[in-house]
């Protein structure tokens, strides 16, 4: 589903990525951690090309990502994207969020996007917001509303750019419900978190930057209890202890 080969990015002469090979695929649930600025945000960044690699190649669903508009908008229809922050319009009611996307990038009729934005807010607990603004709810319900948002464009993989790192830790626990719950139902999915307690128990792989480079990728059973790597092992026993 997505493969990076040999991507390297740089901000000006800070070399961000470092000859990143990384393989991905159907189905498949990724974790990536590692110690700020190790490259982790910036690597999911560029699978829907808000940052754009300077060396290597980046194919998402048979797609490689490059300078031609029509193979980035092709990738970006089919990878749904939750951030740090939530990203709401915030003149804009939670349900005129959700319709947004599918009435104007996938042309559907507008009652049948009130639908499915609704079966959205249903299924991740906060259909009685509809009519509020983001403003209005919690961070928490936020989150939920932003992961709505993208699945409301049925994506064929989902990128989470540390999703919770910006809540309250009471909120931090009904995000990571609605993210597990996906998990199970097979959605492709890379995480960037530091919440490693969700990560034993959805990632088929954990993946650890540092430096701007893959230092080490092994099942979570693996990871936090027999790392190869040095690296791993301090970053595991500051952020487990």
């Amino acid at each position: 589903m997505i493969e990076l080969i040999d991507v390297n990015k740089w901000y000006g002469h800070f070399h961000a990525l470092k000859s990143i090979n990384l393989s991905i695929g159907k189905g498949e649930r990724i974790v990536v951690c590692g110690p700020s600025g190790s490259g982790k945000s910036t690597l999911i960044r560029c699978i829907n090309r808000l940052e754009v690699h300077q060396r290597g190649k980046i194919i998402v669903d048979g797609v490689e990502l490059n300078d031609q508009m029509q193979n980035i908008m092709a990738v970006r229809r089919e990878v749904g994207m939750c951030f740090q922050q939530f990203n709401l319009f915030s003149h804009l009611t939670i349900l005129d969020n959700l319709i947004l996307g599918p009435v104007w990038v996938r042309e559907m009729p507008r009652r049948q996007a009130v639908n499915l934005a609704m079966s959205f807010l249903e299924r991740v607990g906060i259909a009685d917001q509809q009519n509020k603004y983001p403003g209005q709810l919690s961070g928490g319900q936020q989150q939920r509303v932003a992961i709505a948002r993208s699945l409301c464009m049925s994506p064929k993989i989902m990128l989470f750019d540390e999703p919770t790192s910006s809540l309250d830790p009471e909120m931090v626990k009904e995000v990571l419900d609605v993210m597990e719950e996906l998990a199970r139902e097979g959605l492709t999915m890379i995480c960037v978190t530091h919440e490693m307690g969700f990560a034993r128990s959805i990632a088929d792989r954990m993946v650890f930057m540092d430096g701007g480079e893959i230092v080490e990728e092994s099942p979570p059973s693996e990871f936090f209890s027999n790392p190869k790597m040095d690296r791993t092992l301090s970053f595991l026993n500051q952020i487990l202890h």
